[in-house]
């Protein structure tokens, strides 16, 4: 069994203080146009879904497919980043969503559904290399500032988040100016913004931050070496809880947000109605992401992923008491979207350092890959929970997840492999 100890970069941190800078710079500027090059095409992917099936019921297939492109990629991406650093890893995701972007287009072209399936696939690349860029912050990271890093990279998706939805008519008219074929347009911006990442992290990540870390440890003792991500969690406790923290929090989190558009448009909401909503959500995910890593480097990462899962759970409760109502709803996925934000950020803290660092990659793959996959089964119950027992019915049944974390982190949180993190 490997121990958990702090990782192994902690105290060569210190000699790379503006190469780290330097690498949490190029990755906030990826992951906006990365953030971009998702919005700007996702939200069409349910109206081409429907237009090329013929059918509204294939609409919901456009968010399942990204969400298995991005699990399908996450540990292939993780491995190759092991091999040959983190700067071929993300442009390599980067540049198989911009051919997903091509393949979208081609596909409305040629009036093939299965080719649109295929390119929102290899859309969800996007994804996973916006997951993957956040770890990346933390392979030279210092355990005072890890958390901070990290959570800084994850609310610069907020900006490509926003600015992206926005571009579906710039990207109408530039897409007639191409002669794209109709709500094509914005697949454009996607490239665009895909190809202008990846060459971000060509020529910005030099040195390597991951080869970097790796070379400073060679000539230095190291735990056991693992085959990949599974074997880790089997043997690590520490990461066993970490992968489970980040994939029930994200499971509940899609689970309710998902279904938030049904619920409110059922009880009559406008669409802008709607609209601001989700907004609002997204905000609470990534807006005050450098809170929570900041307040886990102060005060420790398991105090905020209880944190995280109490928020998750105030919103539920509301959901159950007042779902029917737009206010609540409204309040409810804000504080969904806080909790998921403190859970995933600490958590995912946790992840780099219940290893060493020649063992992170295959660890950070299989960690993305179980927090998609968590995320597409939720959504795909949701529905039929919210079919059964309705939206407070779905609230209620959620629960049962956050109650898993919250007594798992219980359990933990005398121990000392926890208490280093503190």
């Amino acid at each position: 069994m490997t121990t958990p100890r702090r990782p192994s970069s902690d105290t060569d941190a210190s000699a790379h203080p503006r190469l780290q800078r330097k690498v949490v710079k190029v990755l906030i500027l990826g992951q906006i146009l990365g953030g971009i090059g998702m919005g700007a095409t996702l939200s069409l992917g349910a109206l081409l879904a429907a237009q090329l099936s013929g059918s509204n019921a294939w609409s919901g297939m456009a968010a399942t497919m990204s969400t298995l492109g991005a699990a399908l990629v996450a540990v292939p991406l993780a491995r190759l980043a092991q091999a040959s650093g983190r700067r071929r890893s993300l442009a390599t995701g980067a540049g198989i969503a911009g051919v997903g972007a091509v393949l979208a287009v081609t596909s409305v072209g040629l009036d093939t559904f299965p080719l649109l399936l295929l390119a929102l696939m290899l859309l969800g690349a996007g994804s996973a290399t916006n997951l993957q860029a956040r770890f990346a912050a933390t392979d030279l990271a210092g355990p005072t500032t890890r958390a901070r890093d990290l959570s800084i990279v994850v609310w610069s998706t907020t900006i490509g988040a926003v600015l992206g939805p926005n571009l579906f008519g710039p990207g109408e008219v530039v897409g007639a100016q191409l002669g794209l074929p109709p709500l094509t347009g914005a697949f454009a911006f996607s490239l665009a913004a895909q190809v202008g990442a990846a060459l971000v992290y060509t020529v910005g990540l030099r040195p390597d931050p991951l080869l970097t870390a790796l070379s400073v440890r060679e000539a230095r003792p190291t735990s056991t070496l693992q085959h990949g991500g599974l074997a880790i969690v089997r043997s690590n406790p520490l990461a066993r809880y970490a992968v489970a923290v980040i994939a029930l929090s994200h499971a509940t989190m899609v689970a309710l947000m998902s279904m938030a558009p049904v619920h409110l448009s059922e009880h009559g909401a406008s669409l802008t109605i709607v609209g601001l909503t989700i907004s609002l959500h997204v905000a609470g995910m990534y807006a005050l992401s450098p809170v929570f890593g900041a307040l886990a480097d102060r005060v420790g990462r398991m105090p905020v992923i209880l944190a995280g899962q109490a928020l998750l759970l105030a919103a539920l409760v509301l959901f159950w008491l007042a779902g029917d109502t737009a206010t609540a709803m409204t309040v409810g996925l804000i504080l969904l979207g806080l909790g998921w934000s403190a859970s995933v950020v600490a958590g995912s803290t946790l992840i780099t350092e219940a290893v060493g660092v020649h063992d992170r990659s295959a660890l950070q793959g299989f960690s993305d890959l179980s927090m998609n996959a968590a995320g597409a089964l939720g959504g795909a119950l949701a529905g039929l929970v919210l079919l059964l027992v309705g939206y407070s019915g779905l609230g209620v049944a959620a629960m049962a997840l956050v109650a898993v974390v919250v007594v798992w982190s219980l359990l933990r949180s005398g121990r000392p492999a926890d208490a280093q993190n503190r």
